[in-house]
């Protein structure tokens, strides 16, 4: 044992006299400046990632044939000899020993520099970096003789942000913000400053038959000069070799480095039919709308757009995601809110993962049904990611990311994406709707308003964000701000306002005013049929409790049924049972509170926004039974884990339903 203890202290010796461990050393400090070097200079001269990776493993592979010369060669006032042939003496290890110390030394300096220059350099430098390599894509303006090809000026435009969208290298402003600018108010430098970019392309689309012409400007936007401009003129098949090119060039121009995968997928050529193509553009169009008709016509057009090219995975993604939207956003009593409905969705989400793996939007419409109609937040989770890594710049797989978080109650984080999203779409009024809906759940009412305030700036002739905002105060528990809100806002029948005017009576105790409210709302056609149900639901339990009138019975009955009606034609929507809740409970009929309540919470599972809603909705029912003890319960869950509608103790103090377990 002892023999072998003496055999390692000489090979150890042997190593240390033969300079092995310095030069060991002196191979990693100047191998890891190797790698240093090459990854701040490659991305210059646009030598692809692959050719830092071969940097890389070339030094791994000559560290231990370093260290085997080491050892089998000595330095001697000759030159180098082998090991075996350098008598005692004849070597120069202390020399040499002091040759790779001062070798070692200065490359550290080295190494020590460049982390200091970095470190102060980033700060600095970035965001001059980031802001040079960002873009705007104003509307392209239609110059076709026939105006109703608008629709495809405005896909052009849309597929070249598709593509932009893809290089990671880049900030690209998405559509919904730039759209604003169809009539171009302003100057080009102001435009920039409002979207934060440095640079602005613009252009004009002329269609003739299966020739286009497409010309485009591109601009830097701090001194108002044209950095390239180019007219080109190809037929409808060449389109898309346009778009990829363009792409290219904005790219090249804003220095921005381009992956291999990154080229494949701007150049990629979605559908070899030009009909098909022609209806994707106009699904573009339509699906840009908050309007639920016009949402319902895009999906017509993807529809067939995809019966004439089976193969087209683009337009397959985004009916997924049409789908997947119609399925949630149906209220009660469209019929839409069905299995047959998520199925759709499902189908054509798979179809497009199978046609087209590597596209985003496959990865986007898969995870849209995750989310939509599964609720299963971690698989739309797994796919949102997947999308993200394909196209880092698209603003819309940020922003839902961020509500998916928000379903698992990583409140937190979701309100990060959602900041990191409006970044990207500065213009977009839904986005800080959103905003202001998670602030709401995280009792910021301070931050509420003042997003409701951007969002209001930016669409001043949206009425249902002028809703959101008085809705919001009434969360909040102030009436007489609600009613500021709504002061010159229509809050007829029809109107979005009409909800929050009839809530501002009843907590206010003015029964009488909002009865009349709601006879006026059940009995025209012009609400649609949906919102009828509820209001006379509200009108049955007012006459009921308050005003004492005995048709108060017959109208919640009359919502019962209707509700139960849209259940059994297969509708699925929570709003059925939070209803059937309330009805039951009006009625004195408990079993079906209990029974009504297990089916929304069983539909709430998992969901951190929906869950308090539910629990609300629960302790309701038991409120209007006299049930303090249940009532209380579900109330204090809620509020202990709110969501944006969760009300406040102010709210509480105010709102009638509560007076018998006070």
């Amino acid at each position: 044992m002892s023999a072998i203890r003496m055999d390692l202290r000489k090979f150890l010796v042997e190593l240390k006299r033969r300079n092995v461990y310095r030069v060991a050393a002196a191979y990693v400090v100047v191998g890891w400046l190797l790698v240093q070097v090459a990854t701040q200079v490659f991305p210059f001269f646009e030598v692809p990632n692959w050719g830092v990776r071969l940097i890389v493993l070339g030094i791994l592979i000559g560290l231990p044939v370093a260290l085997l010369l080491a050892w089998a060669y000595e330095i001697t006032p000759e030159g180098v000899k082998r090991t075996e042939d350098v008598a005692p003496g004849a070597s120069r290890p202390r020399r040499t020993g002091r040759k790779l110390d001062f070798l070692i030394i200065t490359v550290l300096a080295a190494v020590i520099a460049l982390l200091i220059f970095d470190r102060f350099r980033t700060p600095r430098s970035a965001p001059d970096t980031a802001s040079e390599k960002s873009i705007a894509v104003l509307p392209f303006a239609n110059l076709s003789e026939d105006k109703s090809n608008a629709y495809f000026a405005d896909g052009i435009q849309d597929e070249i942000l598709t593509r932009l969208s893809k290089i990671g290298a880049m900030k690209v402003i998405s559509r919904t913000s730039t759209q604003q600018f169809q009539s171009r108010p302003g100057s080009v430098t102001d435009i920039a400053k409002q979207l934060a970019v440095a640079h602005i392309l613009e252009g004009s689309v002329q269609k003739s038959g299966d020739a286009v012409r497409v010309n485009v400007q591109l601009i830097k936007a701090d001194h108002d000069s044209h950095v390239w401009a180019e007219t080109y003129d190809r037929k409808l098949t060449d389109i898309f070799a346009v778009e990829s090119e363009i792409a290219e060039k904005i790219a090249s121009a804003l220095a921005a480095h381009l992956t291999g995968r990154e080229r494949d997928a701007i150049a990629t050529v979605p559908t070899q039919n030009q009909e098909a193509y022609d209806n994707y553009l106009r699904a573009l169009d339509l699906l840009n709308s908050q309007d639920f008709r016009q949402l319902l016509q895009g999906r017509d057009a993807l529809k067939r757009a995809v019966e004439l090219d089976p193969g087209y995975a683009q337009a397959w993604a985004r009916l997924a995601l049409a789908e997947a939207e119609i399925y949630f956003g149906a209220g009660p009593g469209e019929g839409i809110h069905t299995a047959a409905q998520a199925a759709q969705s499902r189908r054509a989400a798979e179809t497009a993962i199978r046609l087209a793996p590597e596209l985003s939007d496959s990865h986007l419409g898969l995870g849209s049904y995750y989310y939509y109609c599964e609720q299963d937040f971690d698989r739309a989770l797994a796919e949102l990611r997947e999308a993200h890594r394909l196209a880092p710049n698209d603003s819309y797989i940020i922003f839902a990311t961020g509500l998916v978080k928000r379903r698992l109650g990583k409140l937190e984080e979701a309100l990060k994406l959602q900041r990191e999203a409006v970044v990207l779409d500065p213009r977009n009024s839904d986005m800080w709707v959103n905003l202001a809906r998670t602030y709401g759940a995280l009792r910021d009412f301070t931050q509420v308003q003042e997003m409701f305030d951007r969002a209001i700036t930016i669409a001043r002739d949206e009425p249902d964000i002028v809703t959101q905002k008085a809705f919001a105060y009434l969360i909040e528990g102030k009436p007489d701000a609600a009613e500021a809100v709504i002061a010159s806002a229509d809050t007829g029948p029809a109107a979005s306002a009409f909800g929050v005017r009839v809530n501002l009576h009843v907590l206010r105790r003015e029964f009488d005013r909002a009865v009349e409210l709601l006879q006026t709302s059940v009995n025209t056609t012009e609400v649609p049929a949906r919102n009828r149900t509820s209001d006379r639901l509200q009108l049955g339990a007012l006459q009921l409790w308050f005003t004492h009138d005995p048709a108060g019975r017959a109208n919640v009955e009359q919502a019962r049924a209707e509700l139960t009606a849209y259940r059994t034609a297969g509708d699925t929507s929570p709003e059925h049972a939070v209803g059937l809740i309330m009805a039951g409970a009006l009625l004195g009929d408990r079993d079906a509170v209990e029974r009504e309540g297990e089916t929304l919470l069983q539909q709430a599972r998992g969901d951190h926004w929906q869950l308090p809603r539910a629990r609300v909705a629960i302790a309701r029912g038991y409120a209007v039974l006299g049930d303090a003890d249940r009532a209380v319960k579900y109330l204090a869950e809620a509020l202990a884990a709110p969501d944006d509608v969760t009300p406040t103790p102010a709210l509480l103090r105010l709102d009638p339903v509560w007076d018998k377990i006070r």
